[in-house]
């Protein structure tokens, strides 16, 4: 106990003399050569305990006091907070015994996995974590693969471990039979109460590489991440690999082609602390009057301005983030366009994994095609759009990428697809003229299910279509390898995973190529009248069900008029009807105005009224225009 209170007590010491009292000065980190730095991050499945660990981690490097702030101080943002899960990579400065440590923490949800691989890219190792409670997840396995080629040193550690009635050997057999562990590399902790904790900081310093960087050579940093700062602008996390930046200093961006000077440098500690320069191997960030958002992006390499160009190899960067979904975003009045701009435009810088593009509706007016990594992606950006911007949307009906191979005839593809003999379908607005196709594709994903071995045959009967390749973890659960179509993942999948197992199952996926599928427009019409906004692409096998659906909530949400109302999906440009209904018109009572007299003629009088109000009715169909309301557009497309 007291060799426990001296650790907390000298790290509170040598953090004191990281803080300076006077805020006009700023921080010295030249004493921390990179011997003495260690970069490294905590990966885990979601709800395996990533962020209560850091918040331990803080409080023994003496960060925060215990108790001082509220719990998960890593995970800041609100939505964070409200769904509990880490969406957002945080980064925070650990002074330990003598060294720098760099702890980022990462997210564990599968939509995120590109914010844990920029992460794994500026850490030298991590903390594999996997709770006692659950075992190895599916998640689990896709993040040790992320770090395994990275490189990167890995730390095991089983967490969760006091939690009453849990089988630690079991999860540690696990753990060897996947991954090929020792048990003595292993470390048994319980972030929530502490125990175990203490040591874990020494295990990062002795077991995890110093970074392999340069002091002696010109300044060359890596931007692995970057947000907007609504008074600062654009603010770019950066890893120094070579020499130093300090403030004043004249840098320049490789890809961008820009010149800037240095504002401030500093490090992250839950807040930002400005610091003197940045020496190679640090982690911090830079403001350097970097005005769009598109001058911090991710992956750029940023080097002194005095050094040729020619000169410097730049990082390799970041690979291209693919989208495996896209939706229309809208805002919900026209006036707010310009404002929403500015706020997507923002947010996308905070998250590089967001793909954007103009786009247009006649009901919706002007907005963007957005992509996104997953469906969760998608409902986590438009909550920080409303929750951080104000802002208020309409999100469309998610869709993937589907493709089409156009016939091998020159005035075909020169005609109508700009000499292109592959083409992309985002939405129903692109789908082509059937005839003009050889093939349709859709794209596939390699799924991993994580479950039970009593509950295989529930899974397998999700979907039908084709059959798993199964493995054991250990001898009461089973691995699932399953080639699924994506557009079939990313509907209600995880719904049906989770109630056909109890929500004992765990899956993750990841992108597969493509396969040719059986493809057709899903029109949706009003009164006759097609409305863009609600067709769909759907697989023909799944078209009447996806129909029936559609039908059913337009005539939930759209209002009585005056005159009859008919909606109806059909399968494109043709008759043929996959679902229909009808909304019943508004009727006047005319017996009011016979007083309850319906003797002497009273019928023939109501029945003439009757008789003149519905061919009335029939000729404003024939005119009028059905009134939507954009609250039905919102609540029809919201997934």
């Amino acid at each position: 106990m007291l060799i426990r209170v001296f650790r907390y007590n000298r790290s509170l010491r040598l953090y004191s003399s990281l803080r300076p009292d006077d805020p006009t000065k700023t921080l010295d980190l030249s004493s921390f050569t990179p011997d003495k730095i260690r970069n490294f991050g905590i990966v885990a499945h979601v709800d395996h305990g990533k962020s209560t660990l850091a918040d331990r981690l803080l409080e023994l490097a003496g960060v925060i006091r215990k108790g001082e702030k509220e719990k998960l101080l890593m995970d800041a943002l609100q939505v964070e907070k409200e769904r509990g899960i880490t969406v957002k990579a945080q980064t925070a400065v650990l002074p330990y015994k003598g060294h720098l440590l760099n702890l980022i923490d990462t997210p564990g949800h599968a939509d995120f996995t590109e914010e844990v691989s920029r992460s794994l890219a500026v850490c030298d190792g991590i903390l594999f974590l996997v709770a006692a409670n659950q075992g190895v997840q599916a998640q689990s396995i896709a993040n040790f693969w992320l770090a395994f080629e990275r490189n990167v040193t890995i730390i095991p550690v089983i967490n969760k471990v006091d939690i009453q009635g849990v089988n630690v050997n079991e999860v540690e057999t696990q753990m060897k039979n996947l991954f090929d562990f020792n048990s003595n590399e292993i470390l048994r902790i319980s972030a929530k109460n502490g125990l175990n904790v203490d040591g874990i900081l020494d295990k990062v310093i002795e077991r995890i590489p110093p970074p392999s960087v340069s002091l002696s050579t010109p300044l060359k940093a890596l931007i692995y991440d970057s947000y907007f700062d609504h008074f600062r602008g654009a603010i770019a996390l950066i890893l120094v690999k070579e020499g130093e930046i300090r403030r004043g200093s004249k840098i320049r961006s490789f890809h961008g082609d820009k010149e800037y000077e240095v504002q401030e440098v500093g490090i992250m500690r839950l807040e930002m602390i400005p610091v003197s320069s940045l020496y190679a191997g640090q982690v911090g960030y830079v403001i350097c009057n970097m005005k769009s958002a598109g001058e911090a992006r991710v992956g750029e390499t940023l080097f002194e301005s005095v050094t040729p160009k020619d000169t410097i190899t730049p990082f390799e960067g970041f690979r291209k983030v693919q989208p495996t979904l896209f939706a229309g975003l809208f805002p919900l009045e026209t006036s707010e366009y310009e404002s929403l701009k500015q706020a997507v435009e923002r947010l996308a810088l905070n998250d590089s994994s967001v793909v954007i593009q103009p786009d247009s509706s006649r009901a919706l007016g002007l907005g963007w095609k957005v992509g996104f990594l997953g469906v969760l992606h998608m409902e986590i950006f438009a909550s920080r759009l409303e929750q951080e911007y104000d802002s208020t949307v309409i999100l469309t009906q998610p869709s993937v990428e589907f493709r089409a191979t156009i016939k091998d005839n020159e005035t075909i593809r020169k005609k109508r697809y700009g000499g292109e003999g592959e083409i992309r379908i985002l939405d129903a607005s692109k789908f082509p003229n059937e005839g003009d196709i050889e093939k349709f594709m859709e794209p596939m994903v390699k799924v991993r299910i994580v479950i039970p071995s009593e509950m295989l045959g529930q899974v397998h009967s999700i979907y039908t279509e084709s059959r798993a390749d199964v493995s054991s973890i250990d001898e009461n659960r089973l691995l699932l390898l399953w080639r699924l179509p994506l557009a079939e993942v990313i509907t209600d999948f995880f719904e049906r995973l989770k109630r056909v197992t109890s929500g004992m199952a765990s899956f993750d996926y990841e992108a597969d190529g493509y396969d040719d599928a059986n493809l057709i427009k899903m029109t949706v019409s009003i009164n006759g009248k097609e409305i863009p906004e609600f067709s769909q692409v759907v697989r023909s096998s799944t078209a009447a069900e996806k129909a029936k659906r559609m039908v059913r909530r337009l005539k939930e949400e759209i209002p009585r008029q005056q005159f009859e109302v008919t909606i109806k999906a059909t399968v494109g440009e043709s008759k043929k009807s996959l679902a229909s209904t009808v909304i019943a018109p508004m009727k006047r009572d005319f017996t009011q105005l016979l007083k309850g007299n319906f003797g002497k003629g009273g019928m023939e009088r109501l029945n003439k009224k009757l008789g003149h109000q519905k061919k009335g009715k029939e000729r404003m169909k024939q005119i009028g225009n059905v009134q939507i309301p954009k609250e039905a557009f919102f609540n029809v497309l919201k997934n």
